[in-house]
Order: structure tokens, then C-alpha cells, then sequence
């Protein structure tokens, strides 16, 4: 058995996620709530603290890249 796909999961930023920044998000996944460093899937975006995501990609073992789940 291997690890659960990250790959869709929501989160919410819990540092800011942005060009030249080096961002966080957390994420429920394995019974619990783990950070992840985080990056914007797109790569000019600017993703504010609080703001809810959804991964788009996983490279292990604790980075992702995060788009806005929802617009506004």
C-alpha cells in the first residue's frame, strides 16, 4: 500500500503563498492536520493567510502547489 494522493485535497493558508515566497499550508490527511510548504500552482497568483486551496500537485515529501479553491 502506498501513501493516500494528496492531489485534491483542501486546505487553508497558513502563510502566505506567492511569487519569490515560500508559503504554508494545512491540510487534514492521515487521521490528523500536517503543514506543508506550499507554492502557487500558478505562478504569479498571490494566495493570502486563511485563504481555503485545493492541491494540484505533490512533490514528496512535504511541498505542494496550491490554487484557490473557490473565487472572491
Amino acid at each position: 500500500m502506498g501513501e493516500p494522493s494528496m492531489v485534491g485535497l483542501m486546505g487553508r493558508v497558513t502563510g502566505t503563498v506567492g511569487p519569490g515566497l515560500v508559503g504554508e499550508v494545512i491540510v487534514r490527511i492521515r487521521g490528523g492536520a500536517e503543514h506543508f510548504l506550499a507554492y502557487p500552482a500558478s505562478g504569479q497568483e498571490r494566495i493570502e493567510t486563511g485563504t481555503v486551496v485545493m492541491i494540484v500537485e505533490h512533490l514528496p515529501p512535504r511541498t505542494v502547489y496550491v490554487a484557490q479553491a473557490y473565487d472572491g
